[in-house]
């Protein structure tokens, strides 16, 4: 607004000062009126501009601000989707370890080396944000664990998981691997 008020300013010297130096006739009346009109029409045309310019500046800022944001998602989920796949790749060589502790030895130092690598790759998955899917006593649920077979039993509720066979892994809300497990009463 400053901006066209010093215009303003600038104009009316301008015109002042061309009155001091003319007298006033009636043709150099109707010469200062379309001065006036055609200054005033290039005033306007320069607030339409500046408005213009404005609206643009600000369209580029929020489409700007929107790539920013869309960036940084892609960033995450190509991150989430890359620890994802590399954990699906690990996860036999975790399931190797657990059956190892499941391994009656009469090595005791060999046991207990076992059970500290495995310790330390759980916690390095917890860590990662990655948790293990277990989902023995619940209600079946076909998002989290595949049903590879079948049992009766009355002890059990009907479609609870009696048994698993491999345990799922998630991040998240993502399911990296799916249980496999044994339902009774389906």
């Amino acid at each position: 607004m400053a901006f066209d008020e010093e215009i303003k300013e600038e104009l009316e010297e301008e015109l002042t000062e061309e009155a001091e130096d003319t007298a006033d006739t009636p043709e150099e009346t109707e010469n200062e009126e379309n001065n006036e009109s055609t200054e005033q029409s290039e005033e306007d045309k320069l607030k339409a501009e500046l408005a213009d310019t404005k609206d643009k500046y600000l369209r580029l800022m929020a489409e700007y601000d929107n790539f920013r944001k869309r960036s940084a998602k892609e960033r995450l989920d190509i991150s989430a989707s890359v620890k994802a796949d590399t954990v699906a790749d690990i996860l036999p060589v975790l399931d190797n370890f657990e059956r190892a502790l499941g391994t009656e030895t009469q090595d005791e130092a060999y046991k207990q080396g076992i059970e500290m690598i495995f310790k330390q790759f759980t916690d390095a998955m917890a860590k990662l944000g990655i948790e293990a899917i277990d989902p023995v006593g619940e209600v079946f649920d076909p998002n989290i664990a595949n049903a590879v077979n079948q049992i009766e039993d009355p002890e059990l509720g009907e479609n609870v998981v009696a048994q698993v066979f491999q345990k799922g892994y998630r991040i998240g809300d993502k399911v990296i691997r799916y249980a496999m497990v044994v339902v009774a009463n389906p």
